[in-house]
């Protein structure tokens, strides 16, 4: 039989499959397609193979069309017992009833039949084509049959069985770290091996240990990395200095935070003849180092930045590299990679080098010491007498770049930010606002003015880059703002076409009020977040039409991708234009993944370290605003120490009180009283949770009636 006579016969016999509203027999098939007896031999063949193709199935000897669809998709469970499998191009997940999620953990990628059962779509687990993870992180639980292992991850809904040797050697509620020896069968309960025991909460705090294991955050460089760097020799050679503009004669220094051990930027600044203001911006040539190929670069790429904790941090590239080597340290010659840009009185860019040079830095300066030279301080005037008149320039030109930008419509969302202080034990000790101030401005400024230099110049030199994007936001999040405006009496109605201004002018509208820091966070909630991409999608937040991260390849590797891109064009090689696209567009999905990623651990290290400092703060009374209004309660950030606690309203018994979610508020049904967002109340510390890092709160005047 041809290929076309056989294409024709599966279509003949799927379409009468279909079409029935029955099971068929063979015979009743070979009768309605109206098959002799010399073609039933060829019938036959052919429903053997479309059953073994997945097209038909047979029961009972009677055939139907297999109608169900097959997809493959990661599986989301929930902390009820149910879960959904998140199927690519699909734009809703699909419902795992809980007696399929018996068989999978949280991100298994697995094959699925999804059937229909009482008008709704469901799945029914096939296979199972990759496990998400090996090991999980728990808590030790014991009873008189059995000892079990009781997941951290709110997503894990199944339990593991331990062995009731290793079980009796531990206390109840220790938390370890177990290897998955049995995953759970049709008969069978997961199963797991104790691999590392991390402690008891009651005898030692466990929280970012914790945490650094759920998030699976690589505490160790491979061997083979490591023996890369130790093979890296500590000096420059005489050949590569010379080849690179020599810098080191020239007055350049660091401006970092107090704590900081590694330093990607030097900054050095003189006036031209003409009046104008010369900056150079020394970036660490971190792509010296690292090079493609190599186990040092495949590890940096995987980790992509710099996990920041309280209590440590979780380096990208190992410590002779961050520390050492790549680090602009004072009095220590360094290879560079210089972005030097000339700007006159208003700010235009008049004319920009970008070169690879060798630098050594004069001064590591603090922000707080830098603040004091520009303000006036005589003993650190005395102390670094060529800095002083650098930094005053310097500052004169962040005010002129500064009011440029803010002309284009660039959004300053400068909203509060709180530091943890830990002992060297990783105990919370305070919680203490961060100041921002002049220094840090100035800094930020000139790192945002190299890192559109860049941007512009591989885009003017036809070469690809990998931009920093950030995309105006969606429709529905500018209105959901526009009705919270609203429900504050501030009347604003969104522009036909919608631009960074508009955002700029809500926040200077609301400067000086008590409720300007809640609308700073509530416009930047608004925003999309920023992402990494080789299509360049231009900067709102920024006002920037090109705009890529150059200025910090110790932490970031975006922008060793960028250093490498600029290398390319300075020295004009040729590459593959469209397969360099495609790296790219692999690379920023990825980074911008793991910049997320780092971000999340961040702040759930930050919200845990919060409760626990503030389980020494039970009972005290706080004054806060309502940042957050929802159906169970509003949440209420305290002014004193920027912890954020939930006020659940059950716990309001004064009166009955409604939600009106439209206007974010809560109305007692007697008294008329309202609790609104924005609104600022006395809330005493009620309880804490460490482990999920949660506070409630209770109203002050509530707890004392």
């Amino acid at each position: 039989m041809g290929d076309k006579e056989k294409s024709i016969k599966d279509k003949e016999v799927l379409d009468l499959l279909k079409r029935s509203k029955r099971p068929l027999t063979f015979l009743q098939i070979a009768g309605q397609l109206k098959v002799d007896k010399k073609g039933r031999k060829t019938l036959k063949k052919l429903l053997r193979r479309l059953k073994k193709e997945g097209k038909v199935k047979v029961v009972r000897g009677k055939f139907s069309v297999e109608s169900e669809e097959v997809v493959v998709g990661k599986v989301i469970p929930y902390p009820a017992g149910f879960g959904f499998l998140e199927v690519e191009g699909r734009e809703k997940d699909v419902y795992i009833p809980p007696f399929e999620l018996q068989k999978v953990l949280a991100g298994d990628l697995v094959r699925a039949r999804i059937v229909e059962f009482r008008g709704k779509k469901e799945v029914r687990i096939e296979k199972i084509l990759k496990r998400a993870k090996q090991e999980v992180l728990g808590k030790v639980r014991k009873d008189k049959k059995r000892c079990i292992l009781e997941p951290l991850d709110k997503n894990t809904h199944l339990i593991f069985e331990l062995s009731k040797k290793t079980c009796s050697q531990l206390k109840e509620g220790t938390v370890v770290l177990a290897k998955i020896t049995s995953f759970p069968g049709k008969d069978s309960s997961p199963r797991a091996k104790v691999k590392e025991v991390l402690g008891h909460p009651e005898e030692r705090f466990l929280a970012l240990d914790i945490l650094i294991r759920k998030y699976d955050l690589p505490t160790e460089y491979p061997p083979k990395v490591m023996e890369e760097v130790e093979n890296i020799p500590e000096g420059i050679p005489e050949e590569e200095i010379r080849r690179r503009r020599d810098l080191r004669d020239q007055v350049c220094f660091t401006i970092d935070p107090e704590k900081a051990r590694d330093f990607d930027d030097a900054v050095a600044i003189e006036r031209t003849p003409e009046g104008n203001y010369r900056l150079f911006v020394h970036i660490a040539d971190v792509s010296y180092y690292v090079r493609p190929g190599t186990a040092l670069d495949e590890e940096a790429y995987k980790r992509g930045f710099t996990f920041y904790l309280p209590d440590r941090a979780i380096h990208m590239l190992p410590e002779k590299l961050s520390a050492n080597l790549c680090s602009l340290r004072p009095d220590e010659d360094r290879l560079a990679f210089t972005c030097e840009m000339v700007f006159d009185d208003r700010g235009e860019l008049l004319f920009y080098d970008i070169y690879e040079s060798v630098i050594r830095s004069k001064a590591r300066l603090t922000y707080n010491e830098a603040l004091s030279i520009i303000v006036g301080d005589p003993a650190l005037e005395e102390k670094f007498p060529d800095l002083v008149e650098p930094l005053r320039t310097m500052e004169d030109l962040y005010r002129i770049l500064s009011r440029r930008r803010w002309e284009k419509g660039s959004i300053d969302f400068d909203l509060p930010e709180a530091e943890v202080i830990v002992d060297e034990f990783g105990e919370p000790t305070a919680v203490v606002p961060y100041e921002r101030h002049i220094a840090h401005r100035i800094i930020e400024q000139f790192m945002i003015s190299a890192n559109e230099t860049v941007a512009l110049h591989l885009e003017n030199a036809g070469y690809p880059c990998l931009y920093r994007i950030h995309e105006p936001p969606d429709e529905e999040r500018v209105e959901n703002l526009l009705e919270i405006l609203n429900g504050l009496g501030y009347q604003a109605r969104k522009p036909k076409e919608l631009n960074s201004k508009f955002f700029q002018k809500i926040i200077e509208d609301f400067e000086g009020k008590p409720e300007e820091q809640l609308i700073r966070f509530l416009t930047l909630r608004s925003m999309s977040r920023a992402r990494y991409s080789p299509h360049n999608l231009g900067h709102f937040g920024l006002a920037s039409e090109h705009y890529a991260h150059f200025t910090s390849p110790i932490r970031r590797y975006p922008d060793i991708i960028v250093h490498r891109l600029l290398k390319s064009a300075l020295r004009g090689e040729d590459i593959d234009y469209d397969a360099v696209v495609e790296k790219l567009e692999e690379a920023g999905e990825h980074l911008s993944l793991q910049e997320r990623l780092a971000d999340e651990v961040e702040w759930e290290a930050i919200d845990i370290l919060k409760a626990r400092y503030m389980r020494s703060r039970l009972g005290e009374v706080f004054e806060g605003i309502i940042t957050g209004v929802v159906q169970f309660g509003f949440f209420v950030e305290l002014k004193e120490t920027l912890v954020e606690g939930l006020v659940r309203i059950n716990t309001l018994t004064d009166d009955d009180y409604v939600f009106d979610e439209p206007a974010h508020r809560f109305v007692g049904v007697r008294t008329g009283k309202v609790y609104r967002l924005g609104d600022t109340v006395r809330v005493k510390v009620l309880a804490v949770d460490e482990e999920r890092g949660k506070i409630d709160l209770t109203l002050a005047e509530e707890s004392q009636e």
